[in-house]
């Protein structure tokens, strides 16, 4: 399945640009044994032409089938090239960023490979309960590896320590896996998905 990058995404987000788009499918809750529950998903990746994709995942309690029970969670996010940011960068708040990218041409954002031939990715994900999530990682062709610099709790909410999360690209369908620590376990298997593009 080819790889269409659209005509006016940042040079940056070139590595990113195979997530772009809607993937919908179905996944287990733990580790997916024959006992674990079953949910649905659809999720989003965008651009608005800044240097950061827009990320938004809704999955649903299912049954064996993919019926939808009941609402089960939505999470959002962005999505980028891990660099140091510079003048041209918009923020904090409202600060606007130049008209032209920063990261101007493919051999700008080439010499952002690191060692291993990918690049290096941040990841900021925002639950309901007062959590966030901040990764780093590494994106290599269709493939990504989070891990957590930091996860930021409300006064109220549930114990929760740090997470990892893989994703690839495998036939044209978007697998992912989420492992978590939490409720004074160590790092275990929460989630895993298989979703296929919709658009």
């Amino acid at each position: 399945m080819p790889i269409e990058i659209p005509t006016d995404l940042t040079p940056e987000l070139v590595p990113l640009s195979w997530l772009i788009g809607e993937w919908e499918g179905r996944g287990r809750l733990g580790s997916g044994d024959e006992d674990s529950e079953h949910f649905v998903q659809h999720v989003s990746f965008t651009h608005n032409g800044l240097p950061y994709l827009q990320y938004r995942a809704e999955t649903w309690l299912s049954d064996d089938d993919g019926a939808k029970l009941r609402p089960l969670t939505v999470e959002t996010g962005f999505w980028a090239l891990e660099r140091k940011l510079q003048e041209g960068d918009g923020g904090p708040g409202l600060i606007p960023a130049d008209i032209v990218p920063v990261l101007k041409t493919a051999d700008d954002v080439e010499e952002r490979r690191n060692k291993d031939g990918g690049f290096d990715i941040s990841v900021s994900i925002a639950h309901p309960g007062g959590i966030t999530e901040l990764y780093y990682g590494q994106i290599k062709g269709p493939q990504i590896q989070l891990s957590t610099d930091m996860v930021m709790r409300g006064s109220h909410s549930k114990e929760y320590t740090a997470a990892t999360r893989i994703f690839g690209l495998v036939d044209g369908n978007l697998l992912w896996r989420w492992d978590v620590a939490a409720s004074g376990k160590a790092l275990e298997a929460h989630a895993s998905a298989f979703l296929h593009k919709v658009s």
